[in-house]
């Protein structure tokens, strides 16, 4: 058994409460840090851990939090990004659904390490009914006498509030996410400067995703060491897997990083393969915004290596025949799937929240989806898959933030892998009519129809 750091005690009856919560450890690390570290000792501990952001990027949090400017005399504030959108992604809504009070305390911790005496959790619209245990988790801290003045007679004052979006994917940018904070439209803002030195009402600012904030607490409560020591090389500690699909055991699961994907995909103890006698055709590892990968490559790397579940074993091979951890969305898909009507669905849903600033993103996405349409309903023809390519590649990297990349990689991938499956699309559009064509005739089974080319 792996260890949890997370959802050691997601299951101890009432810990949704602040008093169970409490008889279970909770706020050890804020007494610990506010009575007996600086807060520079606990950006210390965190750099030790190597904590990596759990958002996706990936980014080292105690060098992100090392880069706030402290010299201006500007308020700081610590802000929480819990606008979990990314399709194929739900853990950071398992964790504050269930225990809040660990994001909290997280919240506490880390506001108290950047010296942020106004902090607050940005969530999703579509999790009202989360943002209502949020606010009754605060409540109940505050009450403690964790929150507001002078905080365990320490002299440290904060206070922590939750806002709730409208439903915008676009909000997960973090400068979006700030705007959007500010009252205003949430479109994504050019940087530099970076929120570290103009972010929140021009403060220096810090968004960290909600996996990221609540790991902060056993990092403080053990050490940045102890944590280092968990996980594999640079992928340190541990990482919730939102796994969705053709598997056994859907769910949230708390694994540390260098598990196999071999055994992270087939043992009881986590998905415990594939929930029907149909093969593994394709997965998505971290959720809807990375490269889809082919059966072949998904326990193997290129090179032959056993494909681990960590930050550089998934990205080994780059785009060609990598993909990345990214969000932790795991999507695993049998050969009943249509890789052609799965990217059309995800570009349907990035043209749908493209905020419409930048022009490759607002044109492109749009015509990524019309095209994708086309030929998953039969209408395609041979020039598309061309097309196809040539726009995502207008998209990637010239855009403001990277939802445009978001956009075109899932494309760029599924041609990369599947451009049979779009030929077959194509030369036979009475066989693909059907929108289950591949439940009764798989595609393996008609591949040899077509002769497919590799575009890299």
């Amino acid at each position: 058994m792996s260890q949890k750091i997370l959802l050691d005690k997601i299951n101890v009856p009432g810990i949704k409460t602040y008093e169970v919560y409490r008889q279970n450890g909770g706020y050890a690390s804020v007494e610990k840090a506010l009575k007996t570290l600086t807060p520079d000792e606990v950006v210390e501990e965190v750099k030790k851990s190597g904590l990596r952001g759990r958002g996706g990027a990936g980014f080292p949090a105690g060098m992100k939090w090392s880069f706030i400017d402290k010299k201006s005399g500007k308020p700081r504030h610590l802000v929480c990004n819990a606008d979990e959108s990314e399709p194929g992604t739900f853990k950071d809504r398992y964790l504050m659904e269930f225990i809040p009070h660990l994001l909290i305390e997280g919240m506490i911790t880390s506001s108290f390490a950047l010296g942020a005496n106004l902090s607050y959790i940005y969530i999703r619209g579509e999790y009202m009914w989360v943002f209502k245990i949020l606010e009754r988790a605060i409540a109940e801290a505050k009450a403690a006498g964790w929150l507001g003045k002078n905080i365990l007679g320490t002299g440290y004052d904060l206070e922590l509030y939750v806002h709730c979006g409208a439903g915008a994917y676009i909000c997960g940018e973090e400068t979006a996410l700030i705007e959007s904070l500010e009252g205003k439209r949430g479109n994504p803002r050019i940087k530099p400067p970076f929120p570290a030195v103009s972010g929140l009402w021009a403060n220096p600012t810090v968004v960290n995703n909600v996996e990221t904030i609540a790991t902060v607490p056993w990092i403080i409560n053990n050490s940045g060491d102890d944590y280092a020591k968990i996980g594999i090389g640079r992928s340190t500690g541990t990482k919730l897997i939102s796994a969705s699909g053709h598997i056994k055991n859907p769910g949230v699961y708390e694994i540390e990083l260098g598990l196999s994907v071999d055994e992270f995909m087939n043992s009881d103890e986590y998905l415990g393969g594939m929930s029907s006698s149909r093969p593994l055709k394709a997965f998505v590892p971290g959720g809807s915004s990375v490269p889809i990968l082919p059966a072949e490559l998904i326990f193997k790397t290129a090179n032959g290596e056993d494909r681990l579940m960590s930050y550089e074993s998934l990205s080994d091979g780059g785009f060609a025949t990598g993909s990345m951890l990214g969000s932790g969305g795991f999507i695993v898909y049998n050969d009943t799937a249509c890789v052609v009507r799965n990217t059309w669905n995800f570009s349907r849903f990035y043209h749908h929240e493209s905020c419409g600033q930048c022009t490759p993103c607002r044109e492109g996405t749009g015509w990524l989806e019309k095209i994708l349409w086309r030929i998953e309903n039969g209408q395609g023809r041979e020039e598309d898959i061309e097309l196809l390519w040539s726009i995502q590649s207008k998209i990637e990297g010239n855009t403001i933030c990277p939802l445009g990349d978001a956009a075109a990689w899932p494309v760029a991938a599924a041609i990369r892998h599947f451009r049979d499956e779009f030929e077959y699309h194509v030369r036979f559009p009475e066989k693909i009519k059907n929108r289950d064509h591949f439940v009764t005739e798989p595609f393996s089974q008609v591949k040899h129809l077509v002769g497919g080319k590799m575009i890299v």
